[in-house]
């Protein structure tokens, strides 16, 4: 048996080398580092306190992503006032409290995210959250009521959280409200009064509730299914007078709506035919009025709704032709922090001062991988390409530099092509400085990211259009994609891999199973490869969303939902995969469980089919320290070059400080088995 599995890999090692590989390496490019494009970011989030006196941002301490803070008008005195040493912290914001930090952080990667808080002068930290098994969800700060925030917990029923007024000064709580209607989310106001909540109902769709004033709640509204992914409460301005919602209900692009809350009265205040209005919606710190929205549908564009930025927003736009997003704001507006990125510029920090009715002023701070300045990174191209059945999918193409000389975005030369598919699939892919992109063109290959169907921000047709179509039509968008690369001189048939993450990474493993021919090779990131097992283990707190998975993917709970979950699931059609696999797994993961990899790689090993898998004990769903990032993508440089013939950084010392195992296969990939010999395993949680 070990012997033929011998055999069949060198077979598949010979159909992915082939003497042209040479020429498409891109020799008189230089090797961008996997450390510089992967590992820690210098600044990260700037942010500033809401009464202006501190800025702070995310920064290596150690080696370990803390949070640190400085005087405003003093950056050189910035201190570290987290000391994580194990995953780092990546998730934190301002409280109205006088110099007091809030921050998230899980363990493993298990997304049972606790909330802390530190106080920035003292020092002293404390977990808000401090139950066992207890995922936190931040749900209110308020500047009127500095002291306090409201925060939902579910240590009480691990599906269903319940609501709490947290003090700041002591971390003790007060139930606001107990769930014990399976309610979804509460939503409240500056006062931290709940003011609305939403029910998932058994057909998908949403209830919205109002308090009834007797302690009950009345309903007030209804979400249709076809609605629910796009039509959501967003908040309340200070004085209560007025709620925002976007909105998709009789429409199909979600627009921004102001509701009066005393006459009930709705009026429609931003919209666009193309694209979603989202959450990213600019409003007064003081007020919480709206003064701008941001559409993307092939860029990201800010649109001003009051006319008292509309300066700003200028200002900001003359800073390059890429994006911008305000970061936070002081609660007396006269100073914003802003990130900048475009395709060839990784974010870039900068603070605005605000002058009244003229142009502000714009002072850099910081960049948040300065290692990438004067690399040759590559631009990033907008594309439109049809679906068979007439979708417009949009998608982001780009080009190795020795494939696009002029940068026009058009291919001199065919190369070979990575098909890089987003997770989700309720997600989308955007326009703007991608790592991956950046290191894969870097190494000779072209990408091509796709919004296929069910990606969101297109409209709710566009979501619609891909209810029950996994590895179906949501994977004809994907062929379609690669036959217009094809067609377009971009790449040759034979010379296409397929890889992503989450959704991606299924499709990945649909790509290998369903169409085995198609694709040369796959790498596939915590992608399911069962559907009925994924349905059946989803984590408990993901119940008021369980009915969208039933309709949207298939029902696990009828027998021909179980049937059709079975034969668009991977792990039905294992048998079909004859090019390369490569897999990588969190072990802590909370959505798709390390069983889903495990399952395809027995099933893969018991037909000697060969297979390298690689396996982070702590990591959950997709990787987060840098250290195992950089790890897997220095095992995923050595595999793809192996297959299309691209450039590859030796592994090298890109193993120090992770946790990578390679439980099968590690023999498959040129440098990994004698890599792991020397690597001495870090395990951080």
């Amino acid at each position: 048996m070990r012997v033929s599995r011998l055999i069949l890999a060198a077979a598949i090692a010979a159909l992915c080398v082939g003497p042209a590989a040479a020429e498409k390496a891109p020799a008189d490019v230089e090797l961008i580092s996997r450390d510089a494009l992967f590992g820690n970011p210098e600044k990260l989030a700037v942010q500033m306190s809401p009464d202006g006196k501190y800025l702070s941002w995310v920064a290596p301490l150690d080696g370990v992503l803390n949070i640190w803070v400085a005087p405003a008008g003093d950056l050189a005195k910035a201190k570290a006032v987290t000391d994580d040493k194990a995953r780092g912290i990546r998730s934190y914001f301002w409280s109205y409290r006088d110099a007091t930090l809030l921050y998230l952080r899980d363990t493993g990667g298990d997304e049972d995210f606790h909330l802390f808080s530190v106080d920035v002068g003292s020092g002293v930290k404390r977990d808000l959250s401090a139950y066992p098994k207890t995922r936190a969800m931040f749900n209110q700060a308020s500047h009127l009521h500095p002291d306090h925030v409201l925060v939902a917990m579910n240590d009480r029923d691990p599906k269903w959280h319940d609501l709490y007024k947290v003090n700041l000064a002591d971390g003790k709580r007060e139930l606001v409200q107990k769930n014990d209607q399976e309610i979804a989310n509460y939503f409240s106001d500056a006062d931290l009064k709940v003011r609305l909540a939403q029910k998932s109902r058994a057909d998908g769709g949403q209830d919205l509730l109002e308090p009834d004033g007797k302690g009950g709640w009345k309903k007030t509204g209804d979400v249709p299914f076809e609605d629910s992914l796009l039509t959501s409460p967003l908040g309340y301005t200070t004085d209560g007078k007025t709620q925002y919602l976007t909105d998709s209900r009789g429409r199909d692009t979600a627009a921004l709506f102001a509701v009066d809350v005393a006459s009930g009265k709705k009026t429609l205040v931003a919209e666009d035919k193309r694209a979603d209005i989202g959450e990213n919606v600019l409003t007064d710190p003081k007020t919480g009025v709206a003064q701008a929205v941001a559409v993307d549908y092939q860029r990201n564009e800010w649109k001003a709704l009051d006319p008292a930025i509309a300066k700003d927003l200028e200002t900001l736009r003359g800073i390059g032709p890429g994006t911008f997003f305000v970061n936070s704001r002081s609660l007396d507006d006269k100073h914003w922090i802003v990130a900048y990125s475009a395709a060839e510029q990784p974010a870039v920090y900068y603070r605005y001062t605000r002058e009244t009715g003229k142009a502000g002023q714009l002072d850099k701070l910081f960049s948040a991988r300065p290692a990438l300045e004067g690399k040759p990174l590559v631009p990033m191209w907008p594309q439109l390409i049809k679906a068979r059945d007439g979708l417009t999918l949009v998608s982001y193409l780009s080009l190795p530099a020795a494939a696009d000389v002029n940068k026009d975005g058009k291919a001199d030369k065919p190369v070979p092509l990575v098909l890089l598919v987003h997770g989700g699939p309720w997600a989308r892919d955007n326009y703007g400085y991608n790592g991956t992109h950046q290191w894969l063109s870097n190494r000779g290959y072209a990408v091509l990211s796709v919004n296929y169907r069910g990606s969101t921000g297109f409209g709710k047709s566009f979501i619609s259009a891909a209810d029950q179509q996994w590895a179906t039509k949501m994977h004809d968008d994907l062929l379609d994609a690669t036959d217009w690369a094809v067609k377009n001189n971009v790449t040759r048939k034979e010379d296409v891999a397929i890889m992503g993450g989450s959704y991606g990474g299924y499709a990945t493993l649909v790509g290998l199973t369903f169409t085995p021919d198609t694709f040369k090779c796959g790498v596939d990131i915590v992608g399911p490869s069962n559907l009925n097992t994924l349905l059946a283990t989803i984590p408990p707190y993901w119940a008021a969303f369980f009915e969208q998975f039933a309709k949207r993917v298939g029902d696990p709970r009828t027998e021909d939902g179980k049937k059709l979950l079975a034969e668009r699931s991977p792990l039905s059609r294992v048998g079909a995969i004859k090019k390369p696999l490569l897999i990588g797994q969190g072990a802590n993961d909370p959505r798709v469980k390390q069983d889903e990899s495990d399952q395809i790689v027995k099933a893969m090993k018991a037909k000697n089919i060969p297979i390298t898998y690689v396996l982070f004990p702590d990591e959950g769903h997709g990787f987060a320290r840098p250290a195992n990032s950089k790890a897997f993508n220095a095992v995923a440089e050595g595999f793809l070059s192996q297959c299309l013939g691209g450039r590859a950084q030796p592994i090298g010392e890109d193993f120090k400080g992770s946790s990578i195992s390679v439980p099968e296969g590690a023999s498959g990939v040129p440098g990994l088995a004698e890599a792991l010999k020397s690597h001495t395993q870090e395990v951080k949680k």
